[in-house]
């Protein structure tokens, strides 16, 4: 898309981006929903981005190329990228006289204030190099752009292999861009993306590419309305979930990564339940919470056994020095494990669980719960009834916790963690220090109820897991330690109680 710089109207580029391998690409160039791929004339193209030394623009969100196409030099500025597949953003395009930035070209745009203010030069920092490959199709009633690039991101730190799928709708319905992809994805391995080419290059050069990642702060405007929250939150759970899951299956398996994927799903699963109001009357969001739930029910039997041999197995080894059958015990957890991870490895290969990421991701964007009333509701409305239901909920399960049966503690604690992230979809909606002095205190006693809960499990699930491999008697649930911790997490849950809720 291109603009001039006096034009009052935000040009906008709407776009689904997807990765693959680069056999994949030939795959989907004979794909038949994809007629013209095969005749389509591969071009070279050149990219180099550029920042202030102090990343002024990526700090505005922004980023600054100049792409050499068939003898020409494209000068483009881009702001507001999606954080995973859709990428829904302002976009500034001016062919130059050369290969070097121009202000003159960056004038108008969103770039222009943020050079402006920081009166510094931009510097190249690294490129791209692509073979490229775009014909039209239509999906639907929709004109959609499809684009195969290969190649590769040239960094001073380092190479980045590059293999791109990028759908970019030039008219029509975004949910068709979903639809063709899941089509697509049905053949070949394709995933979202939740990185722009820029975003590959930055990691190169900061060193973050390819790292674990826990789950960010969701960034919300005070005045968001409900819907809006919801779909902050539902992107920032399947780019946490992504981003780990690329570790996971390019970097040989950390456990860790393993721990990032469930604990992203889990809070998606907690967005659909703690939304429900909004989403009533729109069955695919129930579909969707229990699909995620029964395809990942093995990765938590996989986590459970990597928190059993990390961690249970090495404790019990110090305690009970002379234990007969201890050696006997990893043996066979180990190779539990690793059958618990080939299920795990195929469930994340396989196309149902593409195209299931991949239809969620649509739907968060163009589902029928858009159109639901309490979705242009206040935001800050909205969280006082859901936070006030969940901590109602918590205070109900966790009544008398002290006597309660390990399936009923294990209620309350899934109330408890429901409670913690629901409390954190929502902090971004209160700025004041006030309300942020008690966020901290709120998190804290929420987080000691937590670890004391948590703890009560990792035990009862110890027990459980040695029991079902053949391993000596873990601790009961009627244990001096057990009593202890039952005791700390009534307090915990009391003191809780009397935190003032930060969102009232």
């Amino acid at each position: 898309m291109s603009d001039s710089p006096g034009n009052t109207v935000e040009p906008r580029e709407i776009e689904l981006k997807l990765v693959c391998a680069g056999p994949d690409l030939t795959v989907l160039a004979a794909h038949p929903r994809l007629p013209g791929a095969a005749e389509a004339e591969p071009e070279h193209l050149t990219t180099t981005y550029y920042d202030t030394a102090k990343r002024d623009l990526r700090a505005a969100g922004l980023s600054l190329r100049v792409r050499a196409k068939g003898g020409r030099h494209i000068q483009t500025v881009k702001a507001g990228a999606g954080d995973v597949g859709l990428f829904d953003r302002a976009e500034w395009e001016t062919e130059i006289g050369g290969d070097a930035p121009d202000p003159a070209a960056w004038a108008g745009t969103a770039a222009e204030a943020v050079l402006r203010e920081a009166d510094a030069p931009v510097e190249r920092l690294f490129s791209t190099v692509v073979m490229r490959r775009e014909f039209p199709v239509h999906q639907g009633e929709s004109r959609i752009l499809v684009t195969l690039d290969e190649g590769r991101v040239e960094s001073p730190a380092g190479v980045a292999p590059l293999c791109e799928v990028e759908l970019e709708l030039q008219a029509g319905d975004p949910a068709d861009l979903f639809q063709l992809a899941m089509a697509l994805a049905e053949t070949v391995q394709l995933r979202l993306s939740v990185h722009a080419k820029s975003g590959i290059g930055f990691g190169l050069i900061d060193g973050t590419d390819r790292t674990i990642v826990k789950a960010e702060a969701i960034d919300l405007p005070e005045d968001a309305s409900a819907g809006e929250i919801f779909r902050r939150v539902a992107r920032a759970c399947l780019r946490h979930m992504r981003l780990n899951e690329t570790v996971f299956l390019e970097d040989g398996q950390p456990p860790e990564a393993l721990h990032q994927i469930r604990v992203a799903l889990r809070r998606l699963r907690s967005a659909l339940s703690l939304f429900a109001p909004m989403l009533e009357g729109d069955s695919r969001a129930v579909g969707f919470a229990d699909e995620i739930k029964r395809v990942t029910e093995p990765f938590g039997h996989a986590r459970n056994l990597d928190v059993f041999l990390g961690h249970t197995l090495p404790d019990l080894a110090k305690e009970r020095p002379d234990e007969a059958g201890l050696d006997g015990l990893r043996e066979r957890a180990e190779a539990e494990r690793a059958r618990a991870y080939e299920v795990v490895l195929t469930t994340l290969h396989s196309p149902q669980w593409r195209s299931l990421i991949i239809d969620l991701a649509g739907w968060v964007e163009t589902g029928a719960w858009i159109t639901h009333p309490s979705a242009a509701e206040d935001g800050k409305d909205f969280a006082v009834r859901v936070l006030d239901k969940a901590r109602g909920r918590l205070k109900t399960r966790g009544r008398g916790l002290k006597h309660l049966d390990p399936h009923t503690r294990h209620r309350a604690r899934i109330a408890a963690k429901k409670l913690r992230y629901g409390a954190e979809f929502f902090s971004g909606l209160y700025h004041k220090k006030k309300a942020q002095r008690r966020q901290a205190k709120f998190g804290d006693a929420l987080s000691d109820l937590q670890d004391h809960l948590g703890a009560l499990n990792d035990l009862e699930t110890a027990r459980s897991m040695s029991e079902s491999l053949s391993g000596p008697p873990m601790p009961g649930s009627d244990g001096p330690g057990t009593r202890d911790l039952l005791k700390d997490a009534a307090d915990a849950r009391s003191d809780l109680l009397d935190v003032k809720p930060f969102w009232r």
